[in-house]
């Protein structure tokens, strides 16, 4: 068994810079494994990585998480390489999905096969950063050439998480990935993901053991009642603003009547702050 490792996970609403740049460096002194960086429609999050590793040590850097849709699986690779080489080695990649009314709404590209998206975006990421040919990558969705990756240091081993709700996706995880984020999953169920990931694991001929699972919660140092009130505010945004996913996983895991009192107040604007 793996020994737990704590990592921090900034959030993207209202994200100051320089503030979780701080925020990093305290992380690296005080001997936390991770920092994850998200990314919305908000900063880029490649450079403010960057900047963290130029700042850091130790501590290990993620992308928490970027969409399979806006950049090329190319230019993911190109990215995560560049990163890997900056952090000296300590670059993890997270990714996901998003959801329709990002993907198609903020960057006007068709949410379209988004498993398959994440897929092939896994393998080309995989192949480019070992040194394969772009075009024996194993993709799915487009022809491509026989490109290889242009950079210093390939190989780069960097790691790829994925953050997935449905089964099918978290067993592609368990089949490709390195770690499955299981955003938003009660822990008390946490069991029903990990079957479907180590099933997806089992099937590709790995060990279960070896999918890393990396758990995000809500840790907010304001006191109860005001670390309760963020926490409501988090929750309510992705279950009655983002889309679907997150409302349907949170239903079918015993919140189905939680779920849909929030969707309600949330869709009302005089009504959004009770969500």
């Amino acid at each position: 068994m793996k020994k737990p490792r704590v990592g921090v996970v900034a959030y993207w609403k209202g994200y100051d810079r320089k503030m979780y740049l701080k925020a990093a460096q305290l992380a690296d002194e005080l001997g936390y494994d991770s920092f994850w960086v998200p990314e919305a429609w908000g900063y880029d999050v490649f450079p403010l990585i960057a900047e963290m590793a130029g700042k850091t040590r130790r501590l290990k850097l993620g992308t928490g998480i970027i969409n399979v849709f806006s950049r090329s699986p190319g230019l993911i690779a190109m990215s995560a390489a560049t990163l890997d080489e900056i952090s000296e080695g300590r670059f993890m990649l997270g990714m996901g999905t998003s959801a329709h009314r990002v993907i198609e709404g903020f960057h006007g590209r068709p949410f379209d096969r988004p498993l398959t998206q994440v897929k092939d975006t896994i393998k080309i990421v995989r192949g480019l950063l070992r040194g394969d040919s772009l075009d024996q990558c194993g993709a799915e969705l487009h022809r491509y050439r026989p490109f290889k990756l242009a950079s210093k240091g390939v190989p780069h081993r960097v790691p790829i998480y994925v953050a997935a709700l449905k089964q099918k996706a978290i067993e592609a995880v368990g089949e490709l990935a390195d770690g499955w984020m299981p955003a938003f999953w009660p822990y008390g169920e946490l069991h029903r993901g990990l079957s479907s990931l180590h099933a997806g694991a089992r099937r590709a001929g790995r060990e279960p053991s070896s999918v890393d699972v990396a758990l995000i919660t809500a840790a907010i140092p304001m006191g109860r009642r005001g670390a309760t009130k963020i926490a409501k505010e988090i929750i309510s945004f992705y279950v009655g603003g983002m889309g679907d996913f997150y409302r349907e996983l949170l239903s079918e895991l015993g919140f189905r009547d939680e779920c849909a009192r929030i969707t309600e107040l949330y869709g009302n604007q005089a009504t959004r702050a009770q969500a």
